[in-house]
Formats: structure tokens, C-alpha cells, sequence
């Protein structure tokens, strides 16, 4: 049975590929860039940070974690060519509301005793002071060995309330 969801989807994406030129687009992204931003729902990297289809790639995950993206961050550079990093987190994350206890406790009481064997050293990256949390993630980036020196590396703040990011590192 297809979830209300799920046709949403297929019905969406007929129209956008019954218009869609944009085939012709190289693999690696045109401007050689990547952003690692939140996975929140508020956030529509596209549009906030002005970037076209084929121009950067776009990393998202619980709280725009540096750690958690490095795999796909090494992807990018390495086997793609970017040549910077953007790292955007943003005010009213859900990763400042709760601890990593707090995340294991769910998971066992919701998941069972299993599940909480399954991610027992599951780190869940939270953090509690959002631009302390962008500048720890700067710094795991430019020390990183991961990160070749002449990738350039710069933390943002992006306001869900205002659409406006401001520099943080």
C-alpha cells in the first residue's frame, strides 16, 4: 500500500522531471564546494544559501555533526574535487535539548534492551553551546588529516527565525 507520502513523492516528482534540462550535469559539483548543514526540516540549503542544481554538495546530518560527515566529506575532496568546506548549524537545533544518556535511554525504552546493546557506544553528538559547537567542528575539520591544508574551511550559524546566517568561525 503507497503512504499518503509516497504518492506525494511520485506525483511531485513527475511534474519536476516532466520540466527537468538538467541531465546533462558533470558529476563533480561545478564549484567545487560542499555545505554540511543540519538535517532540520526548517532548513532549505538551495534556497538560503543560493546554491543551483550541479554546483556544490550538499552533506546533512543530526546537528551538521563534522565527525559524523567525514566520510562522505573525504568522498567529495578526494574523489570529487571540492576545495572547501562550508559547515552551517543553526539556532533551535535539537541536538542542544537532549545528551547523549538521554539518547540511550530513549532508545532502550522505546527499542528495547537489543537495540540498546546494538548503539552502546553509539555517540550521538550532542552539544550545548550551538557556536562552541561550530567552532570544535572547524577545528576537527582544519586538524584533520582527513582535510588537505589547502581546503578551505569556514562555520556558520544560519537563524531559523530570520532565513540570515552570520560567521562564526
Amino acid at each position: 500500500m503507497t503512504s499518503a507520502t509516497q504518492k506525494n513523492l511520485i506525483d511531485k516528482n513527475a511534474e519536476y522531471a516532466s520540466k527537468f534540462t538538467q541531465g546533462h550535469l558533470a558529476l563533480p559539483p561545478t564549484k567545487q564546494y560542499l555545505v554540511l548543514t543540519c538535517m532540520d526540516a526548517r532548513i532549505d540549503p538551495a534556497a538560503a544559501f543560493g546554491i543551483n542544481l550541479g554546483d556544490a554538495h550538499v552533506i546533512r546530518n543530526a546537528g551538521a555533526s563534522a565527525r559524523d560527515a567525514q566520510r562522505s566529506i573525504i568522498i567529495s575532496e578526494q574523489l570529487l574535487g571540492t576545495k572547501e568546506i562550508i559547515l552551517v548549524k543553526h539556532t533551535g537545533c535539537g541536538m542542544l535539548t537532549f545528551s547523549n544518556e538521554d539518547a540511550h535511554g530513549l532508545v532502550k525504552k522505546n527499542l528495547g534492551p537489543g537495540a540498546a546493546a546494538e548503539i552502546a557506544t553509539l555517540d550521538f553528538l550532542t552539544f550545548s553551546d550551538l557556536e562552541d559547537a561550530v567552532r570544535e567542528d572547524i577545528g576537527f575539520l582544519k586538524t584533520s588529516a582527513t582535510v588537505p591544508n589547502d581546503v578551505t574551511v569556514s562555520g556558520w550559524v544560519y537563524e531559523v527565525e530570520t532565513g540570515k546566517v552570520r560567521q562564526v568561525a
